[in-house]
C-alpha cells in the first residue's frame, strides 16, 4: 500500500526517478552500459563539489600518478557513476534471470563451506558502484542480511528497503547493533561494507593507501561473536557483465589488537580497489576525520 506521506511535491522529482528505473530494467545490459557512461559525461562538469572529492581522494591514493592521469580517471569514475543508475535499477526491478546471466562467480566455494559450519559470516565489501546490485545478486542462491544505511529521502529509502526484501533479504541498519549480533549469533550472514568516515568515535586510525585513515572498529568486535568468519567479497562491473569474487576466510581474526585489524581490513580493500579503481565509490569524503585534528584533503566541508 502506497503511504501517503509519499504524495507530495517534495518527492515528484523521485518519483520520476523511479519510473525511470522501472524502465531501464528493460534495457540491455551493454546498451546500459553505453547509456550509463554517457549520463556520467554529462554530470561530470556540473558536478564540482563531488569531482574536487574524488579528485582529491584519488590524488592522495596514487601519488604517483600526474594530474592527466589522475583527471583520467575521475572522469572514469563519474562514468562508472552514470552506470550505476542502472545498475541500482537492475537491484531493485530486475529479474533472478537477467542478473544470472550477467553473473561469472569465481571461488564461491569459499563462501559456501563456511554455510556448511555453525557459525557467523561476515561477507566483507567495499563501496563499488555496482554496491547494491551486488548484494542483490547473493540474494539469487542465499538469504543473507544486508547492513545498510537508511537514505536521506525517505522515498527512496523506502523503494530501497522493498526492493531487497521482496528478493529475501533481512534489511538491518547499520546502527541497529542488536540485530546485527543476532544475525550473527543465528549463523545469517550479513553482507558489510565498513569503508566509510565514520568519525573518530566509531573507529581507530590505520593505513590505508599509505595515509592514517579513521576505520571503523565495528568489524572485529562483530567477528568476535559465535565463531564468526570474516569473508572478503567484492562484485566488479566487467566487459560482459560482472564478476562475483569470494576470498578465502581472513586467518588469525580478530586479535587484540584493534589497530592491527583494522590494518588487515584496510589491506583486504585496497587490494579490490586496486583492481577497478574506477568503480569506487571515489566521492566519499573518505578522509575527512583526521588524527590530531590534522587538516583534511577537501575545499568543501
Amino acid at each position: 500500500m502506497l503511504n501517503v506521506e509519499f504524495i507530495h511535491p517534495k518527492f515528484l522529482l523521485t518519483w520520476i526517478l523511479i519510473l525511470f528505473m522501472r524502465i531501464g530494467v528493460f534495457i540491455p545490459f551493454k546498451a546500459q552500459v553505453v547509456a550509463g557512461k554517457a549520463i556520467g559525461r554529462m554530470m561530470h562538469p556540473f558536478m564540482h563539489k563531488l569531482r574536487s572529492t574524488a579528485y582529491s581522494n584519488i590524488s592522495h591514493c596514487f601519488p604517483e600518478k600526474k594530474q592527466p592521469q589522475v583527471e583520467r580517471l575521475v572522469k572514469r569514475h563519474f562514468e562508472a557513476i552514470g552506470v550505476s543508475f542502472f545498475e541500482t535499477a537492475n537491484a531493485y526491478y530486475g529479474s533472478d534471470i537477467k542478473i544470472k546471466k550477467l553473473l561469472t562467480i569465481k571461488n564461491e566455494h569459499f563462501f559456501k563451506d563456511a554455510l556448511k559450519e555453525e557459525g557467523g559470516i561476515i561477507l566483507l565489501c567495499s563501496h563499488f558502484m555496482p554496491l547494491m546490485l551486488g548484494s542483490r545478486a547473493l540474494l539469487i542462491k542465499h538469504t543473507i542480511a544486508n547492513i545498510y544505511r537508511p537514505q536521506n529521502n525517505t522515498l527512496f529509502d523506502s523503494t530501497m528497503v522493498k526492493g531487497y526484501k521482496k528478493n529475501g533479504a533481512v534489511m538491518i541498519k547499520s546502527t541497529d547493533t542488536r540485530s546485527i549480533i543476532k544475525a550473527i549469533n543465528n549463523s545469517l550472514p550479513i553482507w558489510y561494507a565498513p569503508d566509510q568516515d565514520l568519525g573518530k568515535n566509531n573507529s581507530v586510525f590505520a593505513p590505508f593507501f599509505g595515509i592514517q585513515t579513521a576505520t571503523a572498529s565495528a568489524t572485529a568486535r562483530l567477528a568476535k561473536n559465535n565463531n564468526t568468519r570474516v569473508i572478503p567479497y567484492s562484485f566488479i562491473r566487467t566487459s560482459n557483465g560482472y564478476l562475483m569474487s569470494f576470498e578465502k576466510p581472513i586467518s588469525n581474526y580478530p586479535t587484540n589488537d584493534p589497530i592491527h585489524d583494522a590494518t588487515v581490513i584496510n589491506q583486504i580493500l585496497e587490494k579490490q580497489i586496486n583492481h577497478s579503481p574506477e568503480q569506487y565509490l571515489w566521492i566519499h569524503r573518505r578522509f575527512k576525520t583526521r588524527p590530531n585534528d590534522e587538516k583534511n584533503f577537501y575545499k568543501f566541508n
